[in-house]
């Protein structure tokens, strides 16, 4: 069993926990995922099962949209709604909600559009000397994080039944918004940065993940649709194959000769290309069938073999 599928993750449950969910569904032990979703979050998770787990390296990079909402009134110290609040910046007596313009939205997403530099949240996974930024945070310590460049392809409101903000009972409102951004964004920093940028403290009330690449939330698969198609016999109907996977790659079909050298790590000679020294090649059969995933060199005009996946 190889492949990829597509869950829409359900809110609760961390993206390791879903991966063991899916392990024991559909009976695989070789199941990984391209990119972490908090575990209040929801959406597009890309599982990649099998053989497949090996073009990993070919998908983890892929810019990602979200759907989400930014509570303003309050931050908390991990970013998002799971936090503590910390100290509320204002209240509703202060007048500054409706001091709030349109206008003053759209300059403060506007100016967090493109590349921008984010600092890593403490409540996050990244590493930082072999240890997760989340476990010091736990043992109430602070470090020093470097900056990261991110890109910030979209950021923009959405307005709900007529409104943009929408007014919760404890004073707060809410904003929905849309983010299409790089891989290693943080929507938690994006929503503090967002807050900040008013005069507001902020925090990440709501996220789902709707697309990751190519994978959008409509093609995505609950865990309990997928248990129904693994009991009905029917799960092949879930799988997206190693090919289409790579779909966003180039591709190149080879001779049933060029197979066999591929499968042996062999280079293969290629003239008439237009691509880049490092490019990434789908290496394909006859039948279109994903052999290997190549690296092309243009200096020499060949591609390596990098991933090879058929038997």
């Amino acid at each position: 069993m190889e492949g990829t599928l597509v869950i829409d993750k359900p809110a609760g449950m961390s993206s390791h926990d879903v991966v063991a969910r899916v392990r024991k569904i559909i009976g695989e032990r070789r199941v990984g995922h391209t990119g972490t979703l908090d575990p209040f979050a929801t959406g597009v998770l890309v599982a990649l099962v099998g053989k497949s787990t090996r073009l990993m390296q070919f998908l983890s990079g892929a810019e990602k949209e979200y759907e989400a909402v930014i509570r303003l009134g309050y931050a908390t110290d991990t970013g998002d709604v799971t936090g503590a609040p910390l100290e509320r910046t204002f209240t509703t007596e202060t007048g500054r909600y409706a001091e709030i313009r349109r206008e003053e939205i759209e300059n403060a997403m506007s100016s967090l559009r493109g590349e921008i530099d984010q600092t890593p949240p403490m409540y996050s996974a990244k590493k930082i000397k072999g240890e997760k930024l989340y476990e010091l945070a736990r043992r109430g310590e602070e470090i020093e994080r470097a900056s990261i460049a991110v890109t910030i392809s979209a950021f923009e409101s959405i307005e709900r039944d007529g409104e943009l903000l929408r007014e919760n009972e404890n004073g707060t409102r809410d904003l929905a918004v849309r983010v299409v951004c790089s891989a290693g964004t943080y929507v938690r920093t994006l929503a503090e940065d967002f807050g900040k940028r008013l005069g507001l403290g902020a925090h990440l009330a709501e996220l789902r993940r709707t697309r990751a690449g190519c994978f959008k939330i409509a093609d995505a698969k609950k865990l309990e649709q997928l248990s129904e198609l693994a009991e009905s016999g029917l799960l092949a109907q879930a799988f997206i194959s190693p090919d289409a996977t790579l779909a966003h790659l180039p591709a190149l079909d080879l001779s049933a000769d060029d197979v066999r050298r591929v499968m042996n790590g062999l280079n293969l000679k290629v003239e008439q290309t237009v691509w880049p020294t490092g490019q990434a090649v789908r290496l394909r059969d006859a039948v279109g069938v994903l052999t290997a995933v190549g690296i092309y060199d243009e200096a020499l005009k060949l591609v390596h073999p990098q991933v090879v996946i058929a038997n």
